[in-house]
């Protein structure tokens, strides 16, 4: 099987989930590199994540939900995932 990547992501998924995630860090008012670091996650790579370039694992989508005080179902519901 090949390795998920943003160029098999053919429906987008990473680019919502992203998407989903800058909206509620911009909602919480904060800025990407606090997240960042509220999620122990390096700032360029949080970056990458919210432009949807990266294939974000469970245990960091669950690091991000919790900084940013929501559920991960909530999150990828948000993303309409």
């Amino acid at each position: 099987m090949p390795r998920q990547s943003i160029k098999t992501d053919t429906d987008g998924r990473l680019r919502k989930l992203g998407t989903a995630i800058r909206a509620v860090r911009l909602e919480r008012g904060l800025s990407q590199e606090a997240l960042a670091d509220m999620a122990g996650v390096d700032r360029s790579h949080m970056g990458k994540i919210e432009r949807g370039e990266r294939n974000v694992s469970v245990l960091n989508v669950a690091r991000v939900a919790d900084a940013l005080g929501v559920t991960m179902g909530a999150l990828l519901a948000s993303a309409g995932l």
